[in-house]
């Protein structure tokens, strides 16, 4: 029997352990973190370069029977 599978992604202004906080209330044990970082396109001189603004955090959690 396979066990539901969610993704919680990291809210603006909560940090990781309220998020995995939120998780378990929802019955829910994260099994897996991905993080994707978030880039700017700036023009610089005629050249374009990608600086990171920022980062995705997303668990990936599944049901506690």
């Amino acid at each position: 029997m396979s066990k539901k599978k969610l993704l919680f992604e990291l809210q603006e202004n909560e940090n990781i352990e309220e998020c995995l906080n939120r998780i378990k209330l929802q019955g829910y044990a994260p099994v897996k973190r991905t993080e994707k970082p978030i880039f700017q396109e700036v023009k610089k001189a005629g050249e374009t370069i990608y600086e990171p603004i920022g980062r995705k955090i997303v668990f990936e959690a599944k049901l506690i029977e």
